[in-house]
């Protein structure tokens, strides 16, 4: 059985409409929990208990939130080796285009490397000129279906990932399941 987590810092609730639909798309994948938990109910047992992991923040000048990193900080900081070989995806929300979503998906992702993370980026296009390298990204709430399809396809990856690595479900392999995905024109 997949384990996923989804773990998210929202202030303004755009980070937590991105994170119901990271969860969506994990959920599309056969035999997979996921729990949704917001930063101020997540505690180090979520982490712990879960095989992959998408971790979700507000864009705060280019990297994430305080608040998140104090969690790594202070809440998972004594569960370093416990957690060591997972895997984990990031996704932001920024007030506007070029706000930074991806420096701080990149700062997240950093942040999950040190604490021994497995991290990926997709290549799959969720729209004409939307893609995810990084990680899911918004600018404000998700409202483009663009942006929504993103947040689906990052947690429906991470549960594939998940479940090829973690559980032996090669079946589950994206390279196997569908063709390679080339930009719509």
């Amino acid at each position: 059985m997949n384990r996923i987590l989804i773990l998210f810092d929202s202030k303004t609730g755009n980070v937590a409409q991105m994170a119901q639909l990271v969860a969506d798309g994990a959920a599309q994948i056969a035999d997979t929990e996921v729990r949704l938990r917001p930063l101020e109910a997540a505690t180090a047992e979520d982490v712990i208990w879960c095989d992959g992991l998408a971790v979700g923040s507000p864009t705060n000048m280019g990297i994430l939130s305080w608040r998140m990193k104090r969690f790594w900080d202070e809440t998972m900081g004594e569960h370093w080796m416990q957690i060591d070989g997972k895997i984990a995806c990031a996704f932001s929300s920024a007030g506007g285009w070029g706000g930074g979503m991806e420096l701080a998906c990149q700062s997240i992702l950093t942040v999950l490397m040190n604490f021994g993370f497995l991290t990926f980026g997709v290549t799959d296009y969720a729209g004409k000129k939307m893609t995810l390298h990084y990680g899911a990204v918004a600018a404000k709430e998700p409202r483009e279906e663009e942006t929504q399809e993103a947040c689906r396809i990052l947690g429906r990856r991470l549960a594939e990932w998940t479940a090829v690595l973690a559980h032996g479900r090669k079946e589950q392999h994206p390279s196997l399941k569908r063709a390679h995905r080339l930009p719509p024109s």
